[in-house]
């Protein structure tokens, strides 16, 4: 069994996968000893970890899985992948990007794919049929808009995202969330648009936290895959383990 760990900016995703197959999966706040533990000793045949993180991994977890490097592995811009990186700066390129498009390629091998990851940024990444990762583009995400818009203004009020169905907002609150969310939304139709004119036929992908807000209001065939990042994480763990 592998272990999957995905450490974004605001939430830790885990998956637990038996060869291809997923076994389990959930989110901490913070990836630590004792959760680490706490999973191994409810799956006890995981023989294998891979963590991808975004942001600085804990001293003490990554003291206590250096312990065992043969099962352990940290994704980085150097770890062998299953696909061919055209990014000009791969040290540059965030690990979940990275597993985004090889979990695209275990879902749909063979296909042109764009996957959306909706999260804290909006993240277009492109993979082409062969396997080739081309880069793609990174954008605010619904809840920055709104932060930025409180933050870099003296009277505008910090807004929570919730459901409101109208194009128009009649109050100061839902004008604020109507811009961040339809402008997001038309960028993101922009967006595929832009890229179904360059690659032709291809398969959109959605992810993060916010991929069914998105999904459930486009009217292109798409795809919404939660656990894509962990797919992948959970691709290259098994190809460096041949």
């Amino acid at each position: 069994m592998n272990l999957c760990i995905d450490i974004g900016n605001t939430r830790c995703k885990y998956a637990v996968f038996e060869d291809e197959k997923l076994r389990t999966s959930g989110t901490w706040k913070k990836c630590t000893v004792k959760e680490l533990e706490k999973i191994q000793k409810e799956y006890t045949a995981i023989q294998r970890i891979i963590i991808s993180t975004v942001t600085l991994l804990d001293k003490r977890v990554l003291k206590k899985l250096e312990k065992d490097p043969q099962r352990f592995l940290l994704l980085d811009h150097t770890t062998p992948v299953p696909i061919k990186n055209m990014y000009k700066t791969p040290e540059t390129l965030g690990r979940d990007r990275l597993a985004a498009v090889i979990g695209a390629t275990a879902l749909y091998p063979k296909s042109s794919c764009l996957v959306i990851d909706a999260g804290t940024c909006i993240k277009y990444d492109y993979i082409s049929p062969k396997g080739a990762y081309r880069g793609g583009n990174i954008s605010p995400g619904m809840m920055m808009r709104l932060d930025a818009m409180h933050h870099f203004t003296a009277k505008l009020p910090l807004v929570k995202p919730f459901v409101h169905s109208d194009l128009i907002g009649r109050n100061t609150q839902e004008a604020l969330l109507t811009g961040a969310q339809q402008g997001a939304l038309s960028e993101i139709k922009g967006m595929i648009s832009a890229y179904v004119a360059k690659y032709g036929r291809i398969k959109i992908i959605f992810t993060g936290g916010d991929a069914n807000f998105f999904a459930n209001r486009m009217k292109r065939r798409i795809f919404v895959s939660p656990n894509l990042v962990l797919i992948g994480l959970n691709k290259i763990l098994n190809y460096n383990h041949r």
